[in-house]
């Protein structure tokens, strides 16, 4: 049996993180928890284009807190500089991943980069949250800077898949990572029949960045999502030419999601605890 579509999921507003990502929130954990886990979270930068920046102050979002899961930032097109307060940071452009654990607590700041912000130009970008099983919710933070470079590029019959995590056919991405996940960005040149080998037993959702794909009658478009069942392996689906997608998966976390803005653990008193540590100091602070 293979994958079948349950839900086409979308945003029609976008809204603004700071003032330098317009983005799309195509899932979250205010929803249904146990339906996307073990992810939490995907805002879509779709794309925009930025004038030069001559305020000598870059766009962006400024100093806050995360406890207890895993952002994921995907630059498809400018900039992204981050720095934290457990010294992690740098810059990432088109192609690059970060790849950032809150674990226990984390101070940080996303700016665009001051050559991005110097010149303007198009701006897309994907941030995904991964949650933590409970046992590794409180682990020391930490940063992977993944560069485009170091991502391996499988190749089907019609299209590419850059692998991010997880493994495609031979191809292993570079991203160390909690829980079994596969992130793939794929790039589909011909029109005509895919066949995505999608693990049994993984939460699976195709985003739609560019093109189109067809899959069980439903045709999914740009800024969407289609979410398959878990049971079943694998998925057929029909592509535009030009269409490029990131492919989704991930094996469930069976645990209680409580999640309060910047924070996402298991039990409200945790999230209380989540508040008092970073309100005395227990984060840490980035270096001015």
């Amino acid at each position: 049996m293979t994958k079948s579509l349950v839900e086409i999921m979308r945003a029609p507003h976008s809204h603004w993180v700071g003032d330098g990502f317009r983005v799309r929130s195509l899932f979250s954990y205010q929803g249904d928890t146990a339906a996307i886990s073990p992810f939490l979270l995907l805002d879509y930068g779709d794309p925009h284009f930025f004038a030069p920046n001559t305020s000598g102050q870059p766009r962006g979002v400024g100093q806050h807190p995360h406890r207890g899961f895993e952002t994921v930032t995907i630059v498809y097109d400018g900039e992204v500089s981050h720095r934290d307060s457990h010294g992690g940071g740098g810059t990432i452009g088109p192609g690059d991943v970060q790849w950032m654990t809150a674990g226990a607590g984390v101070v940080h700041e996303e700016f665009h980069s001051k050559a991005y912000s110097e010149k303007g130009g198009p701006f897309r970008m994907i941030q995904l949250w991964v949650n933590l099983p409970a046992k590794d919710k409180m682990v020391p933070p930490r940063y992977q800077a993944i560069l485009n470079s170091e991502i391996p590029v499988a190749s089907y019959e019609g299209g590419t898949a850059r692998v991010i995590a997880g493994e495609f056919g031979d191809s292993k991405g570079p991203a160390s990572t909690y829980t079994p996940i596969n992130i793939w960005d794929v790039q589909q040149s011909a029109e005509g029949e895919v066949a995505l080998d999608l693990p049994d037993g993984h939460t699976s959702m195709i985003v739609v960045l560019s093109g189109q794909i067809s899959l069980d009658g439903q045709k999914i478009s740009p800024a969407q999502i289609a979410r398959l069942t878990v049971e079943g392996e694998g998925v057929t689906l029909n592509a535009a030419a030009d269409t490029r997608l990131l492919v989704l998966t991930g094996e469930p976390i069976p645990e209680p999601v409580v999640g309060h803005g910047p924070f996402v653990m298991n039990t409200r008193e945790e999230i209380m605890t989540a508040f008092r540590d970073f309100q005395s100091g227990q984060f840490g602070g980035i270096p001015e």
